[in-house]
């Protein structure tokens, strides 16, 4: 047989059984007088057993370690691993798709999203009080600050760390006083922004909005021993997407929630 008669009496191309030859996967066969290459059954045989273990997905240096004369894997051996490679996958999609179908039927996702099905719950609450309450800060550069900041930490906190985080957050909000307080630190921190006149970080306002800030900031969500403007990257780059302003009312706010002190 030629390439092309092999390739296709198997269901391949003839590029992958180049590809094979030089992989070492299926022996070279002897060639005739006019330079093509001669195959026979037994290259057919192989070809398709190469075929059948690919399509169970082994990988082509598993099919190498399968098809070694010797101190080759045992095809068991190679197989229950592929089964139990397999098995893995199958719960990984399970529960990748638990956590989508929480957040579909959770309705219509935050801005931020997609973040964790149970801070959209949390979101859709803090959303639900603000309507029910007209306290709705959509339009607080603040307030989606905020969300941001929640939403980070939301995916790369460790699954307890986060899993108290979103218990902090969600209990001390969950009443009206306390969303209405929460946007109103956000409406003082907005008008610390620059727009065109910046605001000295002298300026009494940047206290007040400290004080403010503080106060909404739940008991427990910061760690009290950590600084809060120890000067590290994350930190430094956190501050510096704000306004000296409101970075300095942050900074002041901070502190208070942690040490007590402005």
């Amino acid at each position: 047989m030629r390439i092309g008669e092999l390739a296709a009496a198997v269901g391949v191309t003839t590029r992958t059984v180049r590809h094979y030859h030089h992989l070492g996967l299926l022996p070279e066969p002897e060639r005739r007088t006019n330079g093509y290459r001669d195959y026979g059954l037994r290259h057919a045989v192989a070809l398709a057993r190469i075929r059948r273990l690919t399509e169970l997905g082994l990988g082509l240096a598993e099919v190498r370690d399968v098809l070694a004369e010797d101190a080759g894997r045992d095809l068991v051996e190679v197989l229950t691993e592929l089964d139990e490679d397999l098995a893995r996958q199958e719960s990984a999609i399970r529960e990748r798709r638990t956590r989508l179908r929480a957040l579909l039927d959770a309705g219509e996702l935050p801005a931020e999203g997609p973040v964790s099905p149970e801070l959209t719950a949390v979101f859709a609450e803090l959303t639900h009080i603000s309507a029910r309450t007209s306290t709705h800060a959509a339009d607080s550069p603040m307030a989606a600050k905020d969300r941001e900041m929640l939403a980070l930490f939301d995916t790369v906190a460790a699954p307890a760390e986060r899993a108290r985080m979103i218990d902090v957050v969600g209990s001390a909000f969950a009443t009206p006083d306390a969303v209405a307080r929460a946007h109103e630190a956000y409406a003082l921190l907005d008008a610390l922004a620059d727009t065109g006149h910046p605001v000295d970080v002298a300026d009494p306002r940047v206290d007040e909005a400290a004080r403010a800030l503080a106060a909404c900031i739940p008991a427990g969500l910061l760690p009290a021993a950590d600084p809060v403007d120890d000067d590290n990257g994350f930190l430094r780059a956190f501050y510096a997407d704000f306004p000296p302003a409101q970075a300095e009312a942050i900074r002041r706010a901070l502190r208070i929630a942690t040490r007590g002190q402005a």
